[in-house]
């Protein structure tokens, strides 16, 4: 999605375009974003304030790359990120706001996060979250696994406090995985 309402801004789409689809939903700051197209923080959280003020559901994601994970700046990299694309979100636009940690090293990778390092990730974004808007925003923030989650992992993450659904990638592309991999979530939650 495209920050601006109108435009000449071709290959790009905007948040009214969108809604007279009928879409509801829209992810902004993926990986692939950031890395191919330059986005940044700062123009996630221009997409990010769009999206809310447009009725259309951000799926905000952040992650960090095997090197900033192996330098021990996971933590710092994911609140940076967050914090950059929710400025200047309020508290009555933020429950809108669906968070996605993607620890960019297990995106279509096939390697996975342990239960326990997708966790504390997830934790660590829900205290974010109390911090700027509130114990209960907190709580009711939908906060997404997206690092190659599979049937056969899914239920060990989902059955974490703080992961509250997966952003499917690669096993949505394959009928029988996808369909394992709700099962596997029906089973958990």
């Amino acid at each position: 999605m495209h920050p601006e309402l109108s435009g000449a801004f071709t290959g790009e789409i905007s948040a009214p375009m969108l809604r007279a689809l009928f879409v509801t939903h829209v992810i902004l700051g993926h990986s692939e974003r950031r890395a191919w197209f330059g986005e940044t923080d700062a123009s996630v959280n221009q997409k990010v304030l769009t999206a809310l003020k447009n009725q259309l559901r951000p799926i905000l994601c952040v992650g960090e790359t095997l090197a900033e994970r192996e330098a021990g700046a996971t933590l710092k990299v994911v609140q940076t990120q967050t914090e950059g694309a929710l400025e200047g979100v309020s508290r009555e636009l933020a429950p809108g706001v669906i968070v996605a940690y993607e620890p960019i090293w297990a995106i279509g990778s096939g390697k996975v996060a342990t239960a326990e390092q997708a966790q504390e990730v997830h934790a660590f974004l829900r205290s974010m979250l109390t911090k700027l808007f509130g114990e209960g925003i907190a709580q009711r923030t939908r906060i997404l696994y997206g690092g190659s989650m599979k049937p056969a992992n899914a239920g060990e993450l989902l059955g974490q406090g703080d992961i509250d659904g997966g952003l499917i990638g690669g096993a949505s592309l394959e009928a029988r995985s996808f369909t394992d991999l709700i099962q596997a979530a029906a089973e958990v939650k």
